[in-house]
């Protein structure tokens, strides 16, 4: 059933693409119509005369990462309307699930009791575009109700991201992502001799330079990178095209085969540990014993993935002392780049839209809230002046040793260019990730992985063609 579901929604999308080809099975285009039908008629209910707001505000997501800005930025601050309950849906991005479960309920949004609807739901760039080219998310100026001077301040690629085919507006997000090298302090001394920004910056500033110092790193009884996947979003997200052309055809840009050629050096090399991204043995090396020279990522990666991970009091203080914490600092790196990101999607048919306008106007649009959330969390939140005001004051991060790593981002933002996403490219990343790992570990040829790239991806994507 989840998987019919999953393909119910993308049919709905592909169909309202003019750059792709059409679907081939009349039984999954009847139930998309008809899936498309049902999402209207919520989108023409939502806009009758105005009714009470519901009593219970449902949030689908997939970490905590939002719930823990939404409880200090908006409900400690008083902000939630009396009588309403929020209700967190949280449903781990693990094997497609939190999608699954997004999809399931979408498709039967209209006909479920107000509060039980979704009210708001949260999605990732490598697949908003499913839902925001679909009648499941509502227009955020017209439908939901922010002005354009409540999202002036925002960068113009979080928009761009969340813009449907029609140059409608379709979420918002707190945060932007540009992103660089996080990089072990301790070990750059021991290999490079310094742990000044400028200096390893320096040392780092292309791939060949990158790796060189792999080279030293591995001399000197280190890793460069985690494992596989680590510096995969550089090349990704510099890519000079879509992974699929106009005519329905998959690309593999000469980016995407730099990151295979220097995997699999790394990985014969031993310039890597062999890990998983997301995996324990990708996090240990965040830790006081790890042996990682660095990391790839952005603000989000530091502050929710790696700064928990440094600690070797879990339960103790992020603070100087515990673990590796304090350890790290922030360049560019060999190119810049973003990964990710996470956009606030108002559900059709909610019975809350009122409460969707309050969060929206207070967690993405408002200056002096994103300003704290980067002081208090390390976020590069969405707003040119906030940012621009916090790289030139006294701000320092204490998990970067006392770093103002936004002045480095803030470099980043600005060579952020959306116009290569394209509704294919979760897939896209999890296939070619999944099929070179056997390739990287030795046990089957480069042209064996490409095969089973290209035979998954059209199992995953059958409208597509090689």
């Amino acid at each position: 059933m989840k998987k019919v579901v999953s393909l119910i929604i993308s049919a709905i999308l592909v169909m309202s693409m003019t750059a792709c080809t059409p679907t081939t099975t009349t039984s999954v285009t009847t139930k998309a119509t008809d899936a498309t039908t049902k999402a209207t008629e919520a989108t023409t209910k939502a806009t009758e005369a105005p009714k009470a707001e519901g009593k219970v505000f449902n949030i689908y997501c997939w970490n905590t990462e939002f719930q823990v800005r939404f409880t200090d930025y908006f409900e400690k601050a008083g902000l939630i309307p009396a009588g309403v309950t929020v209700n967190w849906v949280i449903t781990p991005s693990t094997d497609n699930a939190y999608q699954n479960k997004l999809d399931e309920v979408l498709l039967t949004q209209a006909t479920l009791p107000d509060d039980e609807k979704i009210d708001l739901f949260l999605v990732e760039a490598d697949y908003a575009l499913k839902y925001v080219n679909s009648d499941y998310t509502m227009d955020v100026l017209k439908g939901v109700g922010l002005t354009d001077a409540d999202i002036a301040g925002q960068y113009k690629y979080t928009q761009e991201i969340v813009t449907d085919s029609k140059g409608i507006l379709k979420g918002v997000s707190w945060q932007a992502c540009p992103a660089g090298f996080i990089y072990r302090r301790s070990i750059a001394k021991a290999v490079l001799g310094s742990d000044d920004p400028a200096t390893v910056q320096a040392a780092l500033s292309d791939m060949t330079k990158f790796s060189d110092v792999a080279a030293q790193a591995k001399a000197k009884g280190y890793f460069m990178l985690s494992g596989y996947d680590d510096a995969y979003r550089v090349f990704s997200n510099n890519v000079s095209a879509p992974w699929v052309d106009a005519s329905g055809k998959i690309v593999i840009d000469p980016s995407i085969k730099a990151w295979v050629a220097q995997t699999k050096t790394f990985t014969d090399k031993g310039y890597n540990n062999k890990a998983s991204l997301w995996s324990a043995e990708s996090t240990a090396g965040m830790g006081k014993d790890g042996k990682v020279f660095g990391y790839f990522g952005p603000g989000w990666f530091f502050d929710f993935v790696m700064a928990p991970n440094s600690l070797a009091d879990a339960k103790g203080k992020q603070e100087v002392g515990n673990g590796s914490y304090g350890d790290w600092a922030f360049v560019k790196g060999p190119q810049s780049f973003f990964w990710g990101g996470t956009w606030l999607c108002a559900a059709t048919g909610s019975d809350n839209v009122s409460m969707t306008k309050a969060i929206m106007q207070t967690l993405t649009c408002d200056k002096t809230t994103l300003t704290n959330i980067t002081k208090t969390l390390g976020d590069f939140t969405n707003n040119v002046d906030a940012m621009k005001e916090i790289a030139a004051s006294s701000y320092v991060d204490p998990f970067l040793g006392g770093q103002n790593q936004i002045t480095i981002l803030i470099d980043a933002v600005n060579s952020i260019d959306m116009s290569k996403i394209s509704p294919y490219d979760q897939g896209m990343t999890e296939e070619i990730q999944k099929a070179f790992m056997d390739y990287f570990n030795g046990t089957v040829t480069e042209d064996v992985a490409y095969a089973n790239f290209y035979k998954a991806i059209l199992v995953k994507y059958p409208n597509l063609t090689k």
